[in-house]
């Protein structure tokens, strides 16, 4: 059941023209921003429909778009609410799940010839380059000694990501290596791989690559059933030699290399949420959320929301929930969401016991970082939307915020602060996704892809698919594009969705 809040909706136009835009900043090394956020509210659609129709978007190289992963573009995609019930299937079959997102590339090379890409990874680390027009591999990378984790627990969840030039798409395999692949024929640039971790069998490539500042951004979870040992951990390693240059451990965190995991007295603190690396605009800060560990505010940092300096991942602050003992001793890990940024220099961090933290970024633990153990300091706590576990990233657009979980999909707006919301229903979703004035939500539990006036929460229209898990769409050029699909059954074959408006 859908339920709206009315007076929230009048109001919505005048507070998203008063909010703070929140774009993609491009740092050296990055891809450039593609869009900034449009208003999409009550009383502005004409105009972000005249922008859209002035700036059509013809990338989506990364999970979220950006750096600051806003999942969320006013820019004009090709699909509207007039084209949207008429959308054309192509199914393709891939060599194992992408439990994920895929990217889209338009005008690369491959293999001489100039044309659009899509990209996924898929759950053994086979990534695929497909044509969106017919659905045909362009060329295929199978990571080396795939045999011995293909088929068995040890898998890898995480988006690719395509660097600035177009030239180089960057993967994850299941071995704890992040792989630089030529766009033109897929095969593997000189000094890479870089390898993440020592113990792949316990430390899983989890989260979405990201990119800032000239340096790769690459992060480590654990597996489900969370078998000790294992260390979150972010890696910055430089585009061009494959050198990791500067690490940061979530637990023993004054060991500012890669550690083997038994060596360090603490375990568990994943970073497993599907943005990974939020990069702040202007590139140089770094938001990361860790799942279940032990914390001390000093060394440990298990259910923590993480500020790291670019590039050389130095602590500057921290957010730590009041109840972390408990949310540790019941598997309720407060980084399962995403961070987000939200306007007024604010953010948000929801977890498993599902409750959306908004926190102030420039004083986290609400205490200018005078008490570095003390817990606490979030300006308000809302419940997610269907009162579920989150596993997924919100969409933000200027003042509105979308989110999904396993109980509900809601929107909410900004104001004095606050989230406030807009309009909440029952059903199921991963990440939204907010382009071209529409929103995109996939129900991973019934399957199909929801799109909706964001405004309102009005369902417009569902593109049947089937179920999944953390995977999410993405919706360029003419084409919305979703994967199929659960990492947790091990299987070697895949579906990936492309719809296309013509």
């Amino acid at each position: 059941m859908r339920t709206v809040n009315r007076r929230v909706i009048a109001g919505t136009a005048a507070l998203c023209a008063a909010a703070a835009t929140i774009v993609a900043v491009r740092s050296p090394g990055e891809a450039p921003a593609q869009t900034t956020a449009h208003v999409i509210a009550t009383g502005h659609v004409a105009s972000a429909n005249r922008a859209r129709a002035a700036a059509p978007l013809g990338d989506w190289p990364e999970f979220g778009l950006n750096p600051q992963r806003t999942n969320a573009t006013g820019a004009a995609t090709g699909i509207t609410a007039a084209n949207v019930k008429q959308l054309h299937l192509r199914q393709v079959h891939l060599p194992g799940t992408a439990d994920n997102s895929a990217i889209f590339l338009s005008s690369v090379n491959v293999d001489g010839t100039v044309q659009n890409a899509v990209i996924v990874t898929t759950t053994y680390g086979i990534t695929e380059a497909i044509d969106p027009s017919d659905g045909h591999t362009l060329w295929q990378f199978t990571p080396p000694g795939i045999g011995a984790w293909s088929g068995t627990y040890q898998f890898t969840t995480a988006s690719p990501i395509a660097d600035s030039s177009h030239q180089y798409v960057y993967t994850t395999s299941p071995n704890g290596l992040v792989h630089k692949l030529s766009l033109e024929n897929g095969q593997e640039a000189a000094g890479w791989p870089a390898r993440i971790t020592v113990l792949p069998a316990r430390e899983k490539l989890t989260a979405s690559l990201n990119i800032a500042d000239g340096e790769l951004l690459a992060t480590t979870g654990g597996y489900i059933g969370d078998q000790p040992p294992y260390v979150g951990h972010i890696v910055a390693i430089n585009l061009q030699s494959g050198q990791i240059e500067h690490v940061f451990n979530t637990l023993c965190a004054n060991r500012h290399a890669i550690i083997s995991p038994p060596t360090c007295s603490a375990s568990d603190s994943a970073i497993l949420s599907r943005s990974g690396p939020v990069v702040l605009p202007g590139g140089h800060r770094v938001l990361i959320a860790t799942g279940n560990a032990p914390w001390n505010g000093t060394t440990d940092f298990g259910d923590s929301l993480i500020e790291l300096s670019l590039p050389n991942l130095r602590l500057i602050q921290a957010y730590t929930p009041t109840d972390q003992a408990t949310l540790n001793s019941s598997d309720s890990d407060e980084g399962s969401g995403s961070p987000a940024l939200l306007p007024g220099h604010l953010a948000l961090i929801g977890g498993k016991d599902g409750l959306l933290r908004v926190l102030s970024l420039g004083d986290l633990d609400g205490r200018r970082h005078r008490l570095p153990e003390q817990t606490g300091g979030q300006l308000q706590i809302l419940r997610t939307p269907g009162g579920a576990m989150l596993f997924s990233a919100p969409a933000v657009s200027h003042s509105m915020v979308f989110v999904a979980d396993g109980g509900g999909t809601a929107g909410y707006y900004v104001s004095h602060r606050r989230m406030h919301i807009a309009w909440s229903n029952a059903t199921h979703g991963t990440t939204p996704v907010l382009a071209g004035g529409l929103l995109f939500v996939y129900d991973m539990d019934s399957g199909g892809v929801n799109v909706y006036h964001p405004h309102s929460g009005k369902l417009i229209a569902t593109l049947s698919s089937g179920t999944g898990h953390w995977n999410s769409p993405i919706v360029v050029d003419g084409y919305v594009i979703e994967p199929e699909g659960n990492a947790n059954s091990d299987s070697r074959s895949g579906i990936l969705d492309v719809w296309s408006a013509s």
